[in-house]
Parts: C-alpha cells; structure tokens; sequence
C-alpha cells in the first residue's frame, strides 16, 4: 500500500453526516477530501475534494479544471489518489493526516 493512495487513509465520521480525510502537504497546503451526505458526488464516484493553502481555497495546475473549482465534484478512489500524488510532486511533501 502507497502513502500515496487513498486507501492508506481514514475517512472519518463528519458529525453533521458523511465522511472526511484530511491531509496535509507540510504546513501551509491541505487536501480536504469529502464523501456521502451534503458532498458532490454519487455511488459512481463517491467522493469530491477541495485544496487549501494557508487555510484558503486554492487552485493548482493539473487538478483543478477552472479557477471556479473550489471544490471538485464526483471522484472517484482513482481520481483522489491522482490529486494526491499530484499535491506530492507540486508540495514535495508526503502527506499526513491530520
């Protein structure tokens, strides 16, 4: 299993309903990766996700489609282990979760 990979991490109960992940990229950029209840997403692609840095909405190249994409919608566990690996090479910081 890769450090890299969704799979290597815990989505945790949310209390208002669903699940999240958060990891972090060093000490200023965050990968909030959100599923189930009140989230973008379907039982195709059950997840969505959003890139902070400094505690704001971020855009970075390769991963999000539009400067309008806070938050990407209908992912699927592929797609969030992508944007993983993607915040790893642009931070070169292996994530945590925090």
């Amino acid at each position: 299993m890769s450090v890299l990979e969704l799979s290597s991490f815990e989505m945790i109960d949310k209390p208002v309903g669903g699940q999240q992940c958060i990891l972090a990229f060093g000490d200023t950029h965050q990968l909030s990766i959100i599923s189930g209840e009140g989230s973008y997403s379907n039982k195709v692609a059950p997840y969505e996700a959003a890139i902070f840095i400094n505690g704001e909405f971020a855009h970075l190249p390769g991963i999000n489609q539009t400067i309008e994409d806070d938050v990407i919608g209908y992912l699927t566990e592929a797609d969030v282990s992508s944007i993983i690996k993607k915040m790893y090479f642009l931070t070169g910081k292996t994530p945590s979760q925090v």
